[in-house]
């Protein structure tokens, strides 16, 4: 294993080399198929200046196919030694091709490397996210239409307020998701800016046409001055991040509302024994953890994104090893946000609602403000004067339950949720994910 800064010399202390690898190995695992799409524009632009002929890029790509594969295979990994995985790369290319395989890092380094790795390792990101986060409000919005009629309290304050639905409730879920999922198209637009031929931040003597390899790789645009590329490391993370905590601030309201709402104090859902774990010590207990854990998690993207934040901030313009730090929050958050989202659609499948446990709970109160608001209408009382009268009223008066959510028919309310015009978004950011 030859380390690609090495020069004559000794080597590294032990402690250093340890110290400085962290685990940086680990997470570069996930980085090196992006790496290798990276090097193959490069490698073409390497050929068109002459820098390498036909015939060397030819078997250039023929190994870049070949080390994919034994890295899908498991044969090839990044190992501590190997500090990183472009120094992997560059191994492979050298052991197969000799002084061919030497040329590849002519006119790049390892800084603009990582940097458009980690844009397209995001870029894709950001696709399977938009995906997930259109199926799960496609599948929460097939709940709200399922059980649109029945009838649920709304909270204020942690109080009855208003009657709702549970079509109501979940259809709040979805298109908050779509939401979410429509800034990640905000956030891919602002990431997709190629930083390759930036080289170390101060651009290279190689005729390197940076404009060619921003259509090879189909960024959106070219990222043009070369030490903003690498002053822009932990500021598009952190939009990044951004965007994916959106995610989890949803789910995270969603699971701390299950939790409640299947407790024994509401037991407004029945949930699904698979769902839940046990006490070690108390029988009866059936918890729905997966969604504590899920609640949790919101808090470890926020601290991730704020750590990303506080690595970057302030440092002197160009590269700074630092800067290393930012793969574990990133990654991390990553892992976390696609498992709840899938975790999420898990639960949904296995939540029923318990139709007359919530028409029970159902206090007069809740429909003191549709009071007042039939005497607006009706009589015409002004409305401050109907607000104070309604209370009184409640108690010789019997509301129809379904009509009461009948009547709500402004857009978005109880009695006219437009599921349709809901289930329509949802496609269609789907659809534009699933297209790019």
């Amino acid at each position: 294993m030859t380390k690609l800064w090495h020069k004559k010399g000794g080597s590294t202390q032990y402690a250093v080399e340890k110290y400085t690898v962290g685990s940086d190995y680990l997470f570069d695992m996930e980085l090196l198929p992006f790496d290798i799409t990276a090097s193959r524009a490069h490698a073409k632009e390497l050929k068109r200046i002459g820098v390498i002929t036909a015939k060397e890029l030819e078997k250039i790509l023929a190994v870049f196919n070949a080390l994919e594969r034994d890295f899908e295979k498991g044969t090839v990994r990044v190992k501590p030694e190997d500090e990183d995985c472009h120094t992997v790369i560059e191994n492979y290319l050298v052991k197969r091709l000799g002084d061919t395989g030497k040329k590849i890092h002519t006119g790049r380094s390892r800084n603009d490397q990582v940097l458009v790795a980690l844009r397209l390792y995001m870029k894709s990101h950001l696709r399977k996210l938009q995906q997930e986060c259109a199926l799960l409000a496609i599948s929460l919005l097939d709940f709200a239409g399922k059980y649109k009629d029945i009838p649920m309290p709304g909270y204020s304050h942690t109080q009855q307020a208003m009657l709702g639905s549970v079509g109501h409730y979940f259809s709040a879920y979805a298109e908050s998701l779509l939401d979410d999922g429509n800034f990640l198209v905000s956030i891919s637009k602002h990431l997709d800016k190629n930083p390759l031929g930036s080289a170390a931040g101060f651009g290279t003597s190689i005729p390197i046409d940076r404009d060619r390899t921003t259509r090879d790789l189909g960024f959106g645009s070219l990222q043009v001055n070369t030490l903003y590329c690498q002053n822009s490391r932990g500021k598009f993370e952190s939009v990044f991040l951004e965007g994916i905590a959106q995610i989890m601030m949803t789910l995270g309201r969603l699971a701390g509302d299950l939790i409640l709402f299947t407790s024994q104090e509401f037991d407004y859902f029945l949930v699904d024994e698979r769902l839940t774990t046990g006490s070690s010590i108390m029988p009866q207990k059936r918890n729905l953890d997966v969604m504590e854990i899920l609640r949790g998690n919101v808090s470890a993207v926020i601290a991730n994104q704020l750590m990303v934040k506080e690595v970057s901030k302030c440092l002197l313009s160009g590269y700074n090893r630092d800067l290393q730090l930012l793969k574990k929050p990133l990654m991390e958050s990553v892992a976390i946000v696609h498992d709840s989202l899938e975790v999420a659609r898990v639960v949904l499948d296995g939540v029923t609602p318990k139709s007359e446990n919530m028409r029970a709970a159902i206090t007069p109160g809740i429909f003191a403000a549709d009071v007042a608001h039939q005497l607006v209408l009706e009589k015409g009382v002004p409305f401050r004067d109907a607000y104070k009268q309604a209370i009184d009223l409640l108690s010789a008066k019997t509301v129809d339950v379904g009509k009461n959510l009948s009547s709500k028919k402004n857009i978005g309310a109880p009695g006219n949720l437009h599921l349709g015009r809901l289930k329509g978004k949802a496609v269609q950011l789907l659809r534009a994910a699933c297209a790019k």
